[in-house]
């Protein structure tokens, strides 16, 4: 396989299968998707209230056509369908027995940050490392340290870094408004939740990060312990 490219593989419990593949070199998935889309991808359709699109005389959310495919194939399915996930990325593969909510999530994450949204396109960074079913700890990390290379490399570009991560929560609170949003507009597509509590798993994880971002309660301390223990600097 491509080594750029990520594989999500489902296997559901009737022994029908499905697969879903990203470049996640590539620019976005644009190209790929069809031209035209159901009413609920319209981009005025439970548009998102900060919609950087608006106006521009696009017909389709970007996101909403990227998930045309997804909501066809779970549109039928309930959240707790169990489901065999099997992700293929840089030579790695990861399988998991977990629910199509769970998997949808993690899958979502990944199209998301491909899919042409202005919002979401920020994500790219951390999506070309993706780290499939991660955790809200996992997250959290690759967050904060996917934040903080950017600001690095912004110092070596001779643009100014945001060490103290201001700019992080714009980005999360950007993000919940989108999942919402995004919630509602497959609410009118499928007639079962897998997709819509995909979102709302999303949306945990980014209030998780939103309420590390306004007061930090040790959330990683332990994890990284071994910084906060070192003294000086070599």
């Amino acid at each position: 396989m491509n080594q750029s490219t990520v594989e999500y593989h489902f296997q559901f419990q009737d022994g029908t299968t499905w697969a879903y593949h990203i470049d996640v070199e590539g620019k976005d998935l644009v190209p790929e998707l069809p031209k035209t889309g159901p009413d609920w991808a319209r981009l005025d359709f439970h548009r998102c209230s900060h919609c950087p699109l608006a106006g521009s005389g696009k017909t389709y959310c970007p996101y909403a056509l990227a998930l045309v495919e997804p909501a066809r194939k779970t549109s039928r399915l309930a959240s707790h369908e169990p489901v065999e996930l099997t992700v293929v990325s840089r030579g790695r593969r990861t399988q998991a027995q977990t629910t199509l909510q769970r998997a949808m999530s993690s899958l979502l994450g990944l199209i998301g940050p491909f899919s042409g949204c202005p919002v979401t396109a920020i994500l790219r960074p951390m999506a070309r490392y993706h780290l499939p079913l991660s955790s809200a700890d996992e997250t959290l990390a690759r967050v904060f340290g996917t934040f903080l290379v950017g600001q690095y490399l912004r110092g070596q570009h001779g643009k100014t870094p945001d060490w103290n991560m201001d700019g992080l929560q714009g980005i999360y609170r950007d993000l919940r408004i989108l999942n919402r949003a995004m919630s509602q507009r497959l609410q009118a597509g499928q007639d079962e939740d897998a997709g819509v509590n995909s979102f709302v798993l999303l949306d945990v994880l980014a209030s998780d990060v939103g309420a590390v971002l306004e007061q930090y309660e040790g959330d990683l301390d332990e994890a990284f312990q071994e910084f906060l223990d070192r003294e000086g600097q070599t």
